[in-house]
């Protein structure tokens, strides 16, 4: 700001002296002085843009962060259990639009609603062990658990933290539970199709080594009900105080 208004001064005054001397004379001779040049430009500071809006479902608070996951900047509730929430309400719509649509479209959307419902429970199981890790056994494993694969993350919570996922449903819904996601696997790494590791891993046996899996709306909706339960289930168990090292939103509205 400084340079740029010295800068606008001496330039101003230099203007004052232009002149401009016409040839004159035998020889025809002239001279002139003219100036040029802008002041030194002002360089602005401008915040980064935050990438998510996020209304507090405890206190309504309306404020934006970097990211998807934060602690409330009023009421200091987690927004973890919100986000999952949202996002099954998103994978409910898919399975709406399938239902309206040609079905090669369909497929697609219900195949991309299952992946869309682990994943989201996948970053919710992750958010709240890392943020809960002081109550863990281990703490290092707590910040790194992953729930993609949720035979793994049963036994690992419960080693953990001491609570058996299962516990949350009955014995046929878990095994539909983990045989879904044992699908998800499937199109995320073999385009869907079935091998002998996922009929053996999920007792699925309809299904026949290199055919593609089947997967069907219904399915899916069970799916994100269960879901629900499980996040409810694992969250009562083990939020609580938030832990003083969790990093706070960068800014609010």
């Amino acid at each position: 700001m400084a340079i740029n208004k010295v800068t606008d001064a001496v330039l101003r005054d230099l203007k004052s002296l232009e002149f401009n001397h016409k040839p004159r004379g035998a020889f025809g001779i002239g001279i002139s002085m003219k100036v040029e040049g802008r002041p030194h430009p002002i360089r602005h500071y401008q915040e980064p843009r935050l990438e998510t809006g996020v209304i507090c479902d405890h206190c309504t608070l309306k404020y934006r962060i970097y990211g998807v996951f934060a602690y409330c900047p009023d009421c200091g509730r987690h927004n973890s259990r919100q986000i999952l929430d949202k996002n099954l309400e998103l994978a409910g719509k898919q399975l709406d639009l399938a239902a309206s649509v040609e079905e090669e479209l369909a497929d697609h959307l219900v195949a991309d609603a299952l992946e869309n419902v682990v994943s989201a429970f996948d970053g919710f199981g992750r958010e709240t062990c890392r943020v809960h890790a002081a109550k863990a056994t281990n703490t290092t494993k707590a910040q790194e658990m992953s729930f993609q694969n949720l035979a793994g993350a049963q036994k690992n919570v419960q080693s953990l933290f001491g609570l058996d996922l299962a516990t949350a449903l009955q014995s046929e819904d878990w095994e539909s539970t983990c045989r879904c996601f044992q699908k998800r696997h499937l199109l995320a790494h073999r385009m869907g199709i079935v091998d002998q590791e996922y009929i053996k891993k999920s007792g699925d046996t309809r299904a026949k080594a290199g055919r593609k899996v089947s997967i069907d709306a219904d399915e899916v909706r069970g799916l994100i009900s269960r879901i629900g339960i499980l996040g409810q289930h694992l969250a009562e168990h083990i939020q609580g105080p938030p832990s003083p090292s969790a990093a706070l939103p960068e800014s609010k509205d």
